[in-house]
């Protein structure tokens, strides 16, 4: 595939095989992603890989973590992820949400089905892989910068590795859980998580797709001549 074909082929993958990610392809997708640009090369992120039991006790420790905040109950942690939308990216996170829940079938207002999905996140949609990224807390917003880059050049490359992959922004509402398995310094932050492994062709729900709008263009104060 061209970089145009890997680009429009990938999308997020809710589901995943019973297989997991050989060594050496997982080693690849990880050298690709260190090529990727950065901020005066500063490179101020930090990966965290969960695989096998690792991985097994993450995702039970983040599901009674999901379960507890049902009643309202969320712990402190590095960045806010239940702030409302504003203006229009609420716009498109209502309708973006809204398509989701009717390719799954799921009734608006019925909330025990949505919950239901939404532990799937909590669950890392039973992926094989799953990675957490760290920011240093004093290069924000630019550490912010290069960690949403390099992880977008390793979803790329597991696309092209035949792998599927899927963001859980969600992940970072819960800390804890990653502390208890890593070793991570306090002067990063938890920003993002993701899910990877080798998609299910047969799962309904990896058949979703998300519009694409146009990139929004800001509008020249005044217009050079013979552009109008």
């Amino acid at each position: 595939m061209d970089f145009s074909e890997v680009l429009r082929s990938r999308v997020s993958v809710r589901a995943y095989l019973d297989k997991p990610v050989e060594p050496d392809v997982l080693a690849a997708v990880l050298d690709d992603a260190r090529h990727c640009p950065s901020w005066s090369n500063s490179r101020g992120y930090l990966l965290a890989l969960a695989q096998g039991e690792r991985l097994t006790r993450l995702k039970e420790a983040y599901v009674e973590a999901w379960t507890q905040s049902l009643s309202g109950d969320f712990p402190p942690t590095d960045f806010n992820t239940r702030m409302r939308y504003p203006g229009e990216l609420r716009d498109r996170q209502v309708a973006n949400g809204k398509r989701y829940y009717a390719h799954l079938g799921v009734a608006r207002g019925d909330r025990e089905a949505q919950n239901a999905w939404q532990r799937r996140n909590l669950e890392f949609f039973d992926a094989p892989v799953v990675g957490f990224i760290f920011v240093h807390r004093q290069m924000l917003p630019f550490s912010a910068q290069d960690a949403g880059i390099m992880l977008q050049t390793l979803m790329l490359s597991a696309t092209a590795h035949g792998l599927g992959t899927v963001g859980l922004g969600t992940l970072t509402t819960w800390r804890h859980p990653v502390d208890t398995e890593f070793e991570i310094p306090e002067d990063y932050a938890l920003i993002t998580g993701f899910a990877l492994g080798y998609p299910d062709p047969d799962a309904h729900i990896n058949a979703f797709r998300a519009e694409h709008p146009q990139i929004s263009m800001a509008r020249p104060l005044v217009a050079e001549p013979g552009t109008e």
